[in-house]
């Protein structure tokens, strides 16, 4: 049984997924993807698993996961289990945190409407520092 050579270079790699070559040693150095074999010159080269591991994070990033979550779920996939359970508790808080920013964002978004809503339908003279209006030009 021959053992297949890893053949892809770090810029075959990142166009075949999509990224830039420095995204791909980035997460080699931060541990989200194995240390690439070397050749005799030093230059990385992946196997097919370097590819299905990245379109991995690319998924989980999609998400909105952060790197560190994404850490999590392969460490747990790197043991040959499935990641569901973890994922789901990430998936769920990460949930949470997007209906708190809906929350936050519809907020805002009422404040400049208000905001708006009260500027002068006329040429606003130059404000007053701090203020919006001059204090004649309320409605």
């Amino acid at each position: 049984m021959s053992v297949m050579t890893p053949a892809m270079s770090v810029a075959q790699v990142a166009a075949k997924v999509g990224v830039r070559p420095d995204t791909i040693r980035y997460y080699e150095r931060a541990g989200l993807l194995q240390p690439a074999e070397r050749t005799s010159g030093a230059h990385r080269r992946y196997g097919e698993e370097a590819l299905d591991r990245l379109r991995f994070i690319q998924g989980a990033q999609r998400l909105g996961l952060r790197l560190r979550e994404i850490a999590t779920l392969l460490e747990v996939r790197d043991t040959g289990r499935c990641p569901c359970e973890p994922a789901e508790r990430l998936l769920r808080q990460r949930i949470g945190e997007i209906d708190a920013e809906l929350t936050r964002l519809t907020t805002l978004r009422a404040d400049l409407v208000r905001m708006a809503d009260a500027l002068p339908d006329r040429d606003c003279p130059d404000p007053e520092p701090g203020k919006w209006c001059p204090p004649g030009m309320r409605r």
